[in-house]
């Protein structure tokens, strides 16, 4: 089979196409034809060598996909179904989703009833699901006011339409003023160009403080993003947009306001048990045209070292996604 493998790591040239024995089933795993793929900074961040020891090189990356199953051995899944697959170690314990042919956990795919076509199905799974995830993690509920901290990212598009549908009033940042229009045709209610420091804004806008955050540029703005919430309001960090992963300096006592909450939430902890529900609503709310999905642009297998290009030059409003020719 045709597959991605990443050798040592570098820039997007280090992604290689290469000939790779197809996976052998084995019980309790799942063999997917993969059909198409969507491409996700974790893997930018794992080819650029961020990972260290928790992802040993030669590797396939890929952390989701959607496919037919081929084989599933001492499952419930049979030959031919329409599955998606997502995260569990996918493509850092294990190969993943950048080849013909991927062999995941059962635990991690989720099999789905949809007619719709492998581009848009291969931009949900990780994309929503993080989304829907973060929003859970934070309590949302329907008359609050929402930021979304990098609103034009696939995630932060698919946070705004979820809190829209719960009645949720949102507020979404993007550091490009000619991104804002996309997110004013998507419903945000309020965008605000993000300078790094965006807490006089949000507060001439919301004097008394959103209920919650959603904050996926990461430690770049999270203090500020802080600064914008309410008393026992929340802040859930959910990406790192910035690319930066630490603090340089943090003081609980100083830079967490009196009763604000600050918590996270990761899609490693997503499975096929908590998860199907959950995605098949997502995929049956995009298909009837309640949830939309925001392709920014599809790439050949053979130009993934473009895709990674792209994706590393913050070109895109909304999902990259890959598709794999049969």
């Amino acid at each position: 089979m045709k597959a991605v493998v990443v050798e040592e790591a570098g820039g997007p040239e280090v992604l290689q196409i290469r000939q790779m024995p197809r996976p052998e089933p084995r019980p309790g795993w799942v063999l997917i034809r993969v059909r198409a793929f969507g491409l996700n900074r974790s893997e930018m961040f794992t080819r650029q060598g961020h990972s260290g020891d928790a992802v040993p090189f030669p590797r396939v990356l890929g952390i989701e996909c959607a496919g037919e199953v081929v084989a599933a051995p001492d499952t419930e899944l049979q030959p031919g179904q329409t599955v998606t697959a997502v995260m569990g170690g996918m493509g850092r314990a294990y190969d993943g989703s950048y080849a013909e042919y991927t062999l995941v956990p059962a635990s991690q795919v989720i099999p789905l009833a949809t007619h719709l076509p492998w581009t848009t199905l291969a931009a949900i799974p990780e994309t929503y699901l993080t989304a829907w995830g973060s929003l859970a993690a934070m309590d949302t509920l329907s008359g609050q006011v929402l930021l979304v901290r990098g609103g034009t990212s696939s995630l932060g598009m698919a946070a705004a339409v979820l809190a829209k549908d719960q009645g949720l009033t949102v507020i979404a940042t993007t550091r490009n003023e000619a991104k804002a229009a996309a997110l004013r045709d998507m419903g945000v209610d309020w965008v605000v160009i993000d300078t790094g420091i965006i807490q006089p804004a949000i507060r001439a806008l919301v004097p008394e403080g959103v209920h919650a955050v959603l904050e996926l540029v990461g430690t770049k703005t999270l203090l500020d993003s802080l600064q914008c919430v309410r008393p026992k309001g929340i802040v859930c960090y959910s990406g790192i947009l910035g690319n930066e992963w630490v603090l340089p300096r943090f003081e609980p006592f100083l830079d967490i306001p009196s009763t604000v909450k600050l918590t996270t939430f990761s899609s490693e902890t997503l499975t096929a048990e908590h998860a199907r529900e959950a995605l098949q609503h997502v995929v049956d709310g995009v298909a009837s045209g309640r949830y939309p999905v925001t392709i920014d642009r599809t790439f050949s297998l053979e130009d993934i070292v473009a895709a990674h290009r792209y994706m590393e030059e913050n070109q895109a409003t909304g999902k990259l996604v890959v598709v794999v020719a049969p």
